[in-house]
């Protein structure tokens, strides 16, 4: 099931799925009253298995009243404010290779804030201040169930799914800072989408292409066969101190082509378009804007 948080006109956003080219709409089939797990994204990670399988259960027969064409739609976050979102650095050896740093031996993790989530077709808005703005995309795992030492023969049980995520970095001030979160953290600075694609879509997550674009120039291509930890390892890593709720994400690393080690360096400006695809998850596509624009 591929999940979507969408809004016609100047509606509130409303959680979809997507059929077809279609986002049916789970709130209005479900009919009056429409189960509290049907309110939103986060309602519905939280209404685990009895929300998913009501889902599929609609799916089956969907009435056209409850379609809409995905070109009709705005398509926002599917997780528009998640708990927690928790980022894993270094995550790619060619990645670590390209700073001329050696791969870490264990998981290097750091927060963005929420506040810095932005849909698949949002603009990403660079601060004053020439802050270097970079591209980084990411697997992103959706937790779907609490979850505390989770142990990683039991890890997947925990995964609602995935999607895409730009880790937008202003290099400027991370770099400055000698920590990470001021330049990861700016608003704008995490688009994810399309949708969420749930677990059992997947057949292995560690057998995806990642690419980003900028302009339509190829600046990253990969495969999360790369990833250094895998998802079970990093879940099991950060729940061994921080528990895990529905609708936390955690962003799996970058490979390398980042703009900041490149020669010369490549920083997003006004006016450009960044794509940011991951192998059956979608494609993210950002425009580039200046504070005043």
């Amino acid at each position: 099931m591929r999940l979507a948080m969408f809004a016609v006109g100047n509606q509130s956003p409303r959680l979809g799925a997507l059929l077809h080219h279609q986002v049916f709409d789970l709130s209005a089939a479900a009919g009056v009253p429409s189960p509290a797990y049907f309110a939103s994204s986060m309602a519905f990670l939280e209404g685990g298995d009895e929300a998913l399988a009501h889902a599929a259960r609609l799916l089956t027969t969907p009435a056209s009243s409850t379609l809409q064409p995905v070109e009709g739609v705005r398509l926002c976050a599917p997780v528009p404010r998640p708990g927690k979102i928790i980022a894993v650095g270094l995550n790619y050896r060619d990645h670590s290779l390209e700073q001329g740093i050696e791969p870490p031996v264990a998981p290097l993790f750091f927060a963005k804030f929420s506040t810095s989530i932005t849909g698949p077709f949002d603009p990403i808005v660079i601060p004053s201040g020439d802050p270097q703005v970079d591209y980084e995309v990411e697997l992103a795992v959706v937790i779907g169930r609490l979850g505390k030492a989770i142990s990683e023969g039991k890890a997947m049980d925990f995964v609602a799914g995935y999607t895409v995520l730009n880790d937008v970095s202003a290099r400027r001030w991370q770099f400055a800072d000698k920590q990470w979160v001021r330049g990861k953290s700016p608003d704008t600075f995490c688009p994810t989408g399309p949708w969420l694609t749930t677990r059992d879509e997947v057949s292995d997550p560690h057998e995806l292409r990642v690419t980003t674009r900028v302009n339509g120039i190829t600046l990253q291509d990969s495969n999360t066969r790369r990833l250094i930890f895998r998802i079970p390892q990093l879940i099991a890593y950060i729940s061994a101190s921080i528990t895990l709720e529905p609708g936390d994400i955690i962003a799996t690393g970058t490979p390398e082509g980042v703009g900041v080690f490149r020669q010369p360096p490549v920083f997003l400006k006004h006016g450009d378009i960044v794509e940011t695809e991951i192998q059956d998850l979608g494609v993210l596509r950002n425009p580039v804007q200046d504070p005043a624009a």
